[in-house]
Formats: structure tokens, C-alpha cells, sequence
């Protein structure tokens, strides 16, 4: 992938998002997955046979995206190189998620402002994976927060991570990574084993991601005159308190920044589960801190494409 190339998908991305009406490639790669699921756990099985059958899952998924990634970019190129370069970029394109996330985002606070937090439950609900129908507004903006900063690792970073040192093949392999981590990566009856192998690849294909963005946000802290002490401070002391080896990196470093204090209680299918305390209560979470979560998103997301930008520039004229 070029400079020219990840640019024209960033800002595609950017102008664009995610339209509802398209076959969006992750879309598709959620119905194999539910396809395949039903397939392979259509009976109780062993732990053991449920953990091999969940590899065979995470196997056939990404060899099944990452080749018929690869053999669409061929096959437009046979017949045109023009068609070819287009076919890179939409792929590239459909593995980055700013403007939706920015969009879903607003949507929400905007529903906030008004004062309808009935409707706010509802519209978070499709962010988010805990229960969200007795959140109060306080918990509705804390969930916002979260997934903001998760999204920017999962969604934002890690993509154009991917695209820079291996292409769409590679960002659309991570994305079918991503997907099946969030559809069958859960320690419920039906998922712990069967998800293993897909929660633990998602988690080795993370691991630098978070930490890059972790370090992106104390960054945007700086350029936004935030406390981007407090977001340094916070990420190394907290992040690993998370009880995914991943996450907690950047949630702790936008919880510092922001002066706030994340996690606590949340409710998965009905049931308690407490997430650690991320950072210090200076200041209280409300719709204000949501706003200026998604100003640091915005800031990360482009000093991300620079340096992605910049690596591919310097790659280009050294080697």
C-alpha cells in the first residue's frame, strides 16, 4: 500500500462512513460466521471439541477473507490495473471506522441533550455489549467513553496499523479477527471454549495497536491542551488493570486525560460484572467529557494516518 492510497481511504472514510445499504465486507463476514457457527455447535459437545472447532472457525474465517480479498484485487486488476487500484482503497476503506464512530457517537449525545434517555438507552445499546436498558445518563456517558476509546484502538489505529505494513489483505484478515472476537469471544455457557481461540487471536493482533493508541492519546492530550501528564501517568498504572491485555491501555490513557474515572459495574445478559476502576475521579463523567472524548478521537485518528502516512513515505524512499 502507498501514501496516496491509504490517504484517498482515509478520507473516503471520513466522507463517506459506513453507508447501510452496501454489501459492507464485514457484514458479510459476520453472516459466514453465524453461518459457520451454526454448522460447527449445532450439538453440546467436550470443552476440548468445542475449542477445536472454535480454531477451525477462526481458521476458515480469515483464510476466507484474506483470499477472496486478494482474489477480487487480482482478479479487477486482469482486467483493468485502474479497477485494481480502486478495488485497494475500497477495501482499505471498509476496515476504517472514524466517521461512524464520530456519527453514532452524536447521535447519542444528542438524544442526551434533548433529555430523552429512554431513546439514548436504545441507541448505545448498538455500541455496546453490556445491558444498557437501566442505564441512568451518567452510565450512558461512561459507555460512550468506552467505546470510544476501544473503537479507536479496534476501529481506527489498529486498521491503518494493518494497512500500513500489510495492505487491505491484512487490514481485512485483522477486521475478520476483530468480528469474530465480538461475536463469539465471550465467557458465557455457550461461548467460553468455542470463543477461545478467536478471543485470544484478537487479543495477539491488539497487543501493539492499543498501546499505539494508548500513546496517540497522550499525544492528541498534549496538542489539545489537555492533561496529557495525567493520560501518561494513568495509561502505564491502569491499563494493564483491565481484564483484557488490551483495552485498558487506551481507555486509561483518555480516562487521565480527561480527568475521570472509568469502569465499575456492569450488567452482560442480566448478570453483575465488575470492570476495574480506570483513573481518578477529578472531574464527573457527563455529556460534556462524551464531547471531548470524541475531540481527542478526532486528533488520534489523524496523527495515526500521519505517521502511517509518514512510515510509508520514508519506506518508500529508503528502501
Amino acid at each position: 500500500m502507498n501514501v496516496f492510497e491509504l490517504s484517498a481511504a482515509y478520507i473516503v472514510d471520513w466522507v463517506f462512513g459506513d453507508p447501510t445499504n452496501y454489501p459492507h465486507p464485514v457484514k458479510l463476514i459476520g453472516k459466514a460466521i453465524k453461518f459457520l457457527e451454526n454448522k460447527l455447535l449445532y450439538k453440546a459437545y467436550s470443552p476440548s471439541i468445542q475449542r477445536l472447532l472454535g480454531g477451525i472457525l477462526l481458521i476458515s474465517i480469515t483464510l476466507m477473507s484474506g483470499t477472496s480479498t486478494w482474489a477480487i484485487i487480482r482478479l479487477v486488476e486482469w482486467v483493468h490495473p485502474t479497477l485494481s487500484f480502486i478495488a485497494t482503497i475500497f477495501f482499505a476503506y471498509t476496515t476504517l471506522a472514524t466517521r461512524n464512530l464520530y456519527d453514532e457517537v452524536r447521535k447519542v449525545i444528542k438524544t442526551l441533550e434533548k433529555g430523552d434517555l429512554s431513546r439514548a438507552r436504545k441507541e448505545v445499546e448498538f455500541l455496546v455489549s453490556r445491558d444498557t436498558d437501566q442505564l441512568d445518563e451518567k452510565e450512558v456517558c461512561r459507555a460512550l467513553i468506552e467505546t470510544v476509546s476501544e473503537n479507536t484502538s479496534d476501529g481506527i489505529i489498529a486498521p491503518l496499523f494493518y494497512l500500513t505494513i500489510g495492505g487491505p489483505i491484512m487490514a481485512v484478515v485483522y477486521k475478520a479477527i476483530n468480528t469474530l472476537d465480538s461475536m463469539v469471544g465471550y465467557e458465557n455457557d455457550r461461548y467460553r471454549y468455542f470463543g477461545w481461540a478467536s478471543a485470544k487471536a484478537d487479543d495477539l493482533a491488539n497487543f501493539l495497536p492499543a498501546r499505539i493508541t494508548a500513546l496517540l492519546y497522550i499525544l492528541s492530550s498534549f496538542i489539545l491542551g489537555k492533561n496529557w501528564k495525567m493520560a501518561w501517568k494513568v495509561a502505564w498504572r491502569d491499563g494493564r488493570k483491565n481484564l483484557s491485555p488490551n483495552s485498558g491501555y487506551p481507555e486509561a490513557a483518555l480516562a487521565g486525560s480527561l480527568g475521570i474515572q472509568l469502569g465499575g459495574e456492569n450488567f452482560y445478559f442480566g448478570k453483575p460484572k465488575e470492570k476495574p476502576l480506570i483513573g481518578e475521579p477529578k472531574e464527573p463523567i457527563s455529556i460534556h467529557k462524551v464531547k471531548e472524548s470524541l475531540y481527542l478521537m478526532v486528533v488520534t485518528s489523524l496523527i495515526g494516518w500521519i505517521i502511517m502516512i509518514t512510515f510509508l513515505f520514508l519506506n518508500k524512499v529508503i528502501f
